[in-house]
């Protein structure tokens, strides 16, 4: 009607246009005009009248703040994002979702727009840090995309003290006019007492914590062990000695392993825990697990997926109880081929729960393994071994990408801050259970894919055309090629990886090949998963920690029956959308936590100099990776030498226009700590000599009365 008309409306006129007389027809038209608006399909003008926003010249889309005080407009239909300079993102904070008119083009050549409207806004919450000045009172919000101090006044400031951690609910967002205004809800306590760094991070990245009432009396209710009524239907294999192989700390067991020899070739058992006869579609239980997606491991804490009565205990599969699982049952060739394979509903009986060390000791040292129970399971391991070489062998032939990275542990003090930090040592039964899951995973795919039954997979795609150029271009400096064309496959970049080992460029090489791939997600669109070179790939193995690996186990359920699932309250599609960013926000709120305990942890070397490796390269400097700790930090572009710096984003290079001087990605320099904000979580460093000799890794350091 708006269209038609072509002119804006009041919203009695467009009622009386539309015939909207009876009042109950007249409160859904308003809730339609205020969802219309919401969305940003309309807006209200100065004079009060209805405004299509399509035809005002507008852009709608999600805001996103920047520290240094300007932001940028995300559209919502894609395109360029628009730059908002400081004075408009007064009037919107991070994550708001505004219309923008547009006004011009900024110094830099970037589409710039003015902030028409907030349509919704996104913080209801905010942690951070409450200062006094000259007795006005603000908070600083510990998500520095919001740098708009945020005013607390002095009815709204409870018991806190300045400089305490805090939560504070918005009473008033900010506007042209008016700054933020906050009441504090919750103190939280100092910013250095332990365990802070987390309680700042659930709140900050908005990570649910805290179980729903419901979801806490379900589980309460849940039997401690298999009941007999669980056992009807199910295939019953607890004779098979079926173990776990996880980590030293691991207390949620997913999956279970078994193997046999049958002639040449084998069969492999991979039993996973049945969370989804416990957990049904649509019930406290699920509503909760599908909120938070997946389970977040901070260091020295985890916040579950489900509740410990679950997670921990009924679905977990513990060593010498019946445990209720789903079976991929894998006949597999002596070259690693999976001939045929089935899925079943069943009951198990772990014979023990194994770690990763453990495993590898007793299959590297056979002889060394006395006990009884170890050595009845020690045949069957090496079995499973077996079969891992041949799996190992037929990755390779397919080209799957094996990129060499080194993992790092931190090792935490009493008080939960970190006292070194040492390598991960990855041995082989690590690849071995891998390998395991993989295969299991890729049945699990196949199978949906086959049955044309609706399922998130896991999506791998390869280069986008754009870091498919910027690589070759890279490259072609190298003199390197990249096979494929303009649709390089994964074994095109497997044989370059192991074209280019042994070379001195080779960590540069590596990482520039890694960076052209895009992010892994979750989607009900099949499009392959380009790392491990498979044409279909899904999650099933861990069902106790992530959502997506529940659904595909409702939709094994759901073939082998003959039905189809469909999931309640979403589509796939919003499904696969928000899965991935729940895996997002868990990675972000991780990534936090461990740069904030590193930089406490280098509080005390300020002036030590370090070995590292250039990680990353920018028009603004070098950010610095340091050997054996994988602290990162940053050369600043006026600390790299009298010269003036210009960035190669080709060649990933800071190049010196008089004395020619350059710094590479992986480039080895040695570097000084000069600095370490806890605030921002930054550490600057100086270049220094490469003569300087720099200190190793630091060991076990006596505390002292600063770092207490």
């Amino acid at each position: 009607m708006l269209r038609e008309r072509g002119v804006p409306m009041r919203a009695d006129e467009l009622a009386l246009a539309l015939g909207v007389s009876h009042d109950a027809e007249r409160d859904a038209f308003e809730g339609r005009l205020a969802a219309m608006t919401r969305e940003g399909q309309l807006m209200t003008n100065r004079k009060g009248q209805l405004c299509v926003v399509a035809k005002l010249d507008l852009v709608t889309g999600k805001v996103q703040g920047h520290p240094d005080g300007f932001g940028f407009l995300i559209p919502d239909g894609g395109g360029a994002d628009v730059f908002l300079g400081p004075k408009e993102m007064h009037k919107a904070l991070h994550g708001d979702r505004a219309t923008v008119r547009m006004i011009g083009i900024d110094k830099r050549g970037r589409p710039e727009g003015a902030i028409v409207d907030v349509l919704e806004r996104a913080n209801r919450e905010i942690v951070g840090r409450v200062y006094e000045e000259r007795g006005i009172w603000y908070l600083v919000a510990e998500n520095k995309r919001i740098s708009q101090d945020i005013l607390v006044p002095p009815d709204m400031r409870g018991k806190a003290k300045a400089g305490q951690v805090v939560v504070a609910e918005l009473v008033e967002q900010p506007s042209v006019h008016r700054e933020a205004m906050a009441r504090i809800v919750q103190i939280l306590g100092s910013y250095t007492d332990p365990g802070m760094e987390i309680e700042i991070a659930l709140r900050k990245h908005d990570l649910p914590y805290e179980f729903s009432a419901a979801a806490k009396r379900q589980a309460t209710r849940l039997p401690r062990d298999v009941q007999k009524a669980d056992r009807k239907d199910r295939t019953d294999i607890t004779k098979l000695p079926l173990v776990t192989i996880d980590g030293e700390t691991a207390r949620d067991f997913d999956d279970a392993v078994y193997c046999e020899r049958v002639g040449k070739d084998f069969r492999l058992i991979v039993a996973i825990a049945d969370v989804s006869h416990y957990v049904r579609d649509a019930d406290a239980l699920d509503a909760d697990g599908r909120e938070r997606g997946t389970s977040v491991y901070f260091p020295r804490r985890v916040i579950p997926m489900l509740p410990e009565e679950l997670s921990n205990e009924l679905c977990s599969l513990k060593p010498e109880v019946d445990r209720l699982c789903m079976v991929c049952d894998m006949a597999i060739t002596g070259g690693g081929e999976i001939r045929s394979y089935r899925f079943y509903p069943a009951v198990m009986h772990s014979r023990a729960r194994l770690t990763y060390t453990q495993v590898w000791d007793w299959l590297s040292q056979p002889a060394t393994v006395k006990e009884k129970n170890a050595k009845a399971l020690l045949p069957h391991l090496e079995t499973v071994y077996a079969l891992y070489k041949v799996l190992a062998k037929a990755r390779a032939q397919r080209g799957a990408l094996d990129f060499e990275t080194i993992e790092l542990e931190l090792k935490f003090d009493p008080h939960g801050k970190i006292e070194t930090i040492v390598p991960v040592v990855r041995n082989e039964a690590h690849k071995l259970i891998e390998e395991c899951m993989l295969a299991a995973n890729v049945c699990a795919a196949e199978y949906l894919f086959k049955q044309k039954h609706p399922a998130l997979y896991r999506v791998h795609e390869g280069p986008t055309p754009e870091k498919l150029t910027a690589l070759k271009e890279f490259l072609a400096g190298c003199a390197l090629p990249l096979d494929g064309g303009d649709n390089p496959t994964p074994a095109d970049y497997a044989k370059l990886l192991a074209q280019i080992k042994g070379r001195p460029d080779f960590n540069l090489l590596q990482t520039v090949l890694l960076r052209s791939l895009q992010q892994a997600v979750y989607s009900p669109d099949n499009e392959g998963h380009f790392g491990l070179g498979y044409d279909a790939y899904t999650h099933f193995t861990s069902p106790i920690r992530r959502y997506p690996d529940l659904l595909i186990h409702r939709c094994l359920k759901a073939c082998l029956a003959g039905e189809r699932y469909r999931p309640s309250g979403s589509t796939w599609p919003e499904l696969g959308v928000h899965c991935s960013q729940t895996e997002r926000r868990a990675d972000d709120a991780t990534r936090d936590v461990e740069n904030w305990l590193k930089c406490y942890f280098m509080q005390d070397r300020v002036g030590e100099v370090f070995a590292g490796t250039v990680s990353g390269v920018t028009h603004f400097g070098l950010f610095v990776t340091l050997d054996g700790l994988n602290v990162d930090g940053l050369v600043h572009v006026t600390e790299l030498g009298n010269d003036y710096f210009h960035f190669d984003s080709i060649r990933h290079a800071m190049n010196g226009e008089r004395t020619g001087k350059s710094f590479r990605l992986a480039d080895r320099i040695t570097v000084k700590v000069a600095r370490v904000d806890l605030e921002t979580t930054k550490i600057d460093f100086l270049l220094v000599d490469s003569e300087t000799r720099a200190a190793p890794p630091p060991a076990k350091k006596p505390r002292t009365s600063k770092s207490k």
